[in-house]
């Protein structure tokens, strides 16, 4: 049966971000378009009609790289269970991720958007607008579950996402360098519940204080 021209445009897209991966994490930000079209069987007009640029290239990468992970997050935690029961669920998952084949490579990658980012604002904005995206989806996981007498809200949600998010790139960073030879799941997850717990509980929203 012959392709669509929506199907075609998809398979051309999956090639491209998965050739960009492979040269990206080689390679960094200097990896070259037309190599990574060469190595998709297509050109570099393929990368500019879907991606728009070299920058748009790089911000579909990263947010295809984060789907799975948020996704995986979602099934590693329980619905139903409350707060601190889920921080914990999703501090063991960061924590087995970590030991996962392809840790290092993703680290790896990482580093280089960032570098990239911090010199080139308009990706930079880019990113952070992706990854923004991606974390609503921590914050609907975590909001409504019980802490205490009371649900959890919105607000309060997201600002323990970005915590917990903080603390957890640091330690996976430490124990991947091999700085952090002891933070075992169980030390990821007294860490993310001490913090949970912790956290000043607020109903006020930003601008109200």
């Amino acid at each position: 049966m012959r392709m669509t021209r929506a199907q075609a445009k998809e398979r051309n897209r999956s090639a491209l971000l998965d050739s960009a991966l492979q040269i990206v994490t080689r390679d960094g930000y200097t990896a070259r378009l037309d190599e990574i079209a060469e190595r998709a069987g297509l050109t570099t007009g393929a990368v500019y009609s879907l991606f728009g640029s070299k920058n748009g290239l790089m911000v579909a990468l990263i947010t295809e790289h984060l789907r799975p992970y948020y996704e995986e997050i979602e099934q590693a935690v329980p619905a139903g269970v409350d707060l601190l029961e889920a921080v914990d669920a999703f501090a063991r998952y960061y924590r087995r991720s970590c030991d996962d084949p392809e840790a290092v490579s993703r680290l790896s990658l990482q580093i280089t958007f960032l570098d990239r980012a911090l010199h080139d604002p308009e990706l930079g904005g880019r990113l952070a607008a992706s990854v923004r995206s991606q974390e609503n989806q921590l914050i609907a996981l975590f909001t409504g579950r019980r802490h205490g007498r009371e649900p959890v809200t919105s607000h309060q949600s997201h600002r323990l996402t970005i915590a917990l998010n903080a603390l957890f790139v640091g330690l996976s960073q430490g124990v991947l360098l091999g700085l952090a030879p002891g933070a075992d799941e169980d030390y990821f997850a007294d860490a993310a519940r001490a913090l949970a717990a912790g956290m000043v509980v607020t109903e006020q929203e930003p601008d109200q204080r």
